[in-house]
């Protein structure tokens, strides 16, 4: 009898050692929940580095002169995205102090930059390919704002390998650092390597090019893996590998590439544009729509599937966009100084860019603001609107599409950075002719935001209370 009872013991054993593991069961939907991020530099913001990205994303060209007469041109053609590691042109010296007394048009003009678009070309419009989405999910991701503030940074995951990145909403790529790059313009970046993933496919024939209109770029090849930002997963989801990257890239230590959220039909892949990550995994949130609530000198947190609403209070204003041209773009036909509003006539659309820092309105409508601010003027050195420090600054609104709500920043919020000599730098500045206006984290930031994939549509709130740092 015992060794009967031994043998069903031992056959019983074999059958449990025989079986496979089970697998985790992974449940069908993920709640919302945060990842880590922190900044790799220290706190000192560049207003020329924030005009230099602006202009440089959108193909436009800003030259302005250095106290020695010397003419530069911000976004010195650096190559045609060729792997480079030279250091970008010397930023002009600081601006001289200005004029205590109140600006007019003359002032302006005497120190006026010339701010001029080079390029205009809207993408076509291409039906993207399907990038699959694993479960049903949320998820939630720290953004953690760059040294120089130009550029909020998050972790995602690539292949188990983790990048900080710039969430972008005026932009369809996502791109990476990788180790196909010369050490030498891998820096201090992560870089991925496709080679570690086990999950990574190589996509046979496709490749990408980001190119600006003063030259600089980067480009590669491309592949599929799974993305995963802050529990929210896309599997196949398009990567671009950079295997060429010009100066302006290599000398931005802190961000590791780039996951576009505007609408694919900017993707730069060929032969066929790609789904945005977003796009990838629409379908199985539980709301299409992701939210982007950033702080001052803060990590923030965007935020896959759902509205929070207990991030922000009163109405959540919300105006329709008009995808066509890949963007968050709706319009803006009125502005406030002080708390006065006036219409633009013949204002140019506006886009809601994260990946922007400051905020770009008509040239118009940044003259007439800074007339109201004493002593200011349009630096040739600056490259941009500066004001002595000491000066009130009035609060100034734009207009948010359709809903008619009048989004303001407060007098008190729109310096951007000390320029040196009791002069500051102004976060609200001209597009130089860009027929596009562009709504950055200098106007984010100061609100909670909703970007809707599911009816096309965008919203701003006032923040709650308990989460608004700067209530």
């Amino acid at each position: 009898m015992q060794r009967i009872i031994l043998f069903l013991f031992a056959a019983l054993a074999a059958i449990a050692f025989a079986a496979p593991t089970p697998r985790k069961h992974h449940s069908s939907h993920i709640g919302t929940f945060s990842a880590q991020a922190r900044g790799r530099k220290g706190t000192t913001r560049n207003p020329l580095k924030a005009m230099e990205r602006a202009y440089r994303k959108y193909n436009w060209s800003i030259t302005f002169v250095t106290p020695s007469g010397q003419t530069f041109t911000l976004g010195t053609p650096d190559g045609d995205g060729s792997d480079a590691s030279s250091a970008p042109a010397p930023a002009p010296a600081a601006p001289a102090p200005v004029s205590s007394a109140a600006a007019t048009s003359s002032a302006i003009n005497q120190d006026a930059a010339t701010l001029t678009r080079t390029t205009t070309a809207a993408p076509a419009a291409t039906t993207s390919s399907a990038a699959g989405a694993s479960e049903q999910e949320n998820g939630e991701v720290s953004a953690t704002p760059e040294s120089n503030e130009s550029e909020y940074l998050s972790p995602v995951s690539v292949g188990g390998q983790t990048l900080n990145l710039d969430f972008d909403t005026g932009s369809a790529d996502l791109w990476v650092f990788s180790t196909s790059l010369s050490s030498s313009s891998i820096g201090q970046h992560a870089a991925f390597d496709p080679s570690k993933s086990p999950t990574w496919e190589d996509y046979p024939g496709a490749s990408w090019q980001i190119m600006y209109g003063d030259g600089s770029g980067a480009s590669g090849t491309v592949g599929l893996d799974i993305v995963e930002v802050g529990g929210a997963t896309a599997s196949r989801q398009a990567v671009e590998i950079a295997t060429k990257v010009s100066s302006s890239f290599v000398s931005d230590e802190n961000n590791d590439g780039l996951l576009g959220l505007g609408f694919s039909k900017i993707n730069t892949i060929k032969p066929q544009p790609q789904k945005t990550f977003f796009e990838s995994i629409l379908p199985k949130l539980d709301q299409p729509v992701f939210t982007a609530d950033l702080e001052d000198d803060a990590a923030g947190t965007y935020e896959f599937g759902r509205v929070d609403t207990t991030k922000y209070t009163g109405t959540l204003h919300v105006t329709p966009v008009d995808s066509s041209n890949g963007f968050w773009e709706f319009a803006s036909t009125a502005y406030s100084i002080g708390g006065t509003t006036y219409q633009n006539s013949g204002a140019s659309t506006a886009i809601a860019d994260t990946g922007t820092s400051l905020l770009l309105v008509d040239d118009n409508v940044a003259q007439a603001f800074y007339a109201q601010v004493q002593g200011s003027q349009l630096s040739r050195t600056a490259g941009g609107y500066v004001y002595p420090c000491s000066a009130q600054v009035p609060d100034f609104g734009v207009q948010i599409g359709s809903s008619g709500f009048i989004a303001t920043i407060p007098g008190s919020d729109i310096t951007f950075a000390e320029v040196g000599q009791g002069t500051c730098f102004g976060g609200v500045q001209g597009n130089g002719g860009g027929g596009i206006q562009i709504f950055g984290d200098v106007l984010l930031k100061q609100y909670f935001a909703v970007f809707n994939g599911g009816n096309e549509s965008f919203g701003i709130a006032a923040k709650s209370p308990q989460v608004n740092t700067k209530a």
